[in-house]
């Protein structure tokens, strides 16, 4: 029985250190082909909480075996009774907060509505120029027009009112 909880403690943890020196590289180099290792079900199923269980039911039953007078059956039963808690805590505690603090870079033009901007090319009275926004986690430069037909000045703060066929419509901010 030892020999199965130390190959579940070994195997747990050459995985955690392979996926976290090698992971991106690996991952890279097969181009995929270990996809269909990946659970599809639960999301508490995830990979790391399934390995992190097996690895602390490895360890728990070395220890409960070597260090208390239980029965074998009483060591597995503790073992994956440690490891499924164990399992629980890594996803409430590192996945669940991972997956949740995932940005994106991505925006819609229509959200754009109220945002304030500088303007790198001056906004002619009847024409265009363009604007920098802050959108998402990083700047956007975006063509613009004015929408009062008045003349912008580059360096000037502007404010979106309106988008219209990927043209932003600015006024000039005054505070």
């Amino acid at each position: 029985m030892e020999t199965l909880f130390l190959s579940c403690l070994i195997g747990g943890a050459l995985f955690a250190v392979i996926s976290v020196i090698f992971g991106d590289w690996l991952s890279l180099a097969l181009d995929g082909a270990l996809d269909f290792l990946s659970i599809d079900g639960h999301p508490v199923l995830q990979p790391m909480t399934v390995v992190g269980g097996i690895t602390v039911f490895g360890g728990a039953g070395m220890m409960l075996d070597r260090y208390s007078e239980l029965g074998g059956a009483a060591v597995i039963g503790f073992a994956v009774l440690f490891a499924v808690i164990a399992g629980i805590c890594v996803y409430f505690f590192y996945v669940k907060p991972m997956e949740n603090s995932e940005s994106s870079t991505g925006y819609s033009m229509k959200e754009l509505s109220g945002v304030i901007a500088e303007v790198l090319v001056p906004i002619p009275e009847v024409g265009y120029g363009e604007v920098m926004i802050k959108a998402g986690a990083g700047v956007s430069n975006q063509i613009a027009a004015s929408f009062d037909g008045s003349m912008i000045p580059s360096g000037a703060r502007v404010v979106v009112i309106e988008v219209k066929d990927n043209t932003l419509y600015v006024s000039k901010l005054e505070l």
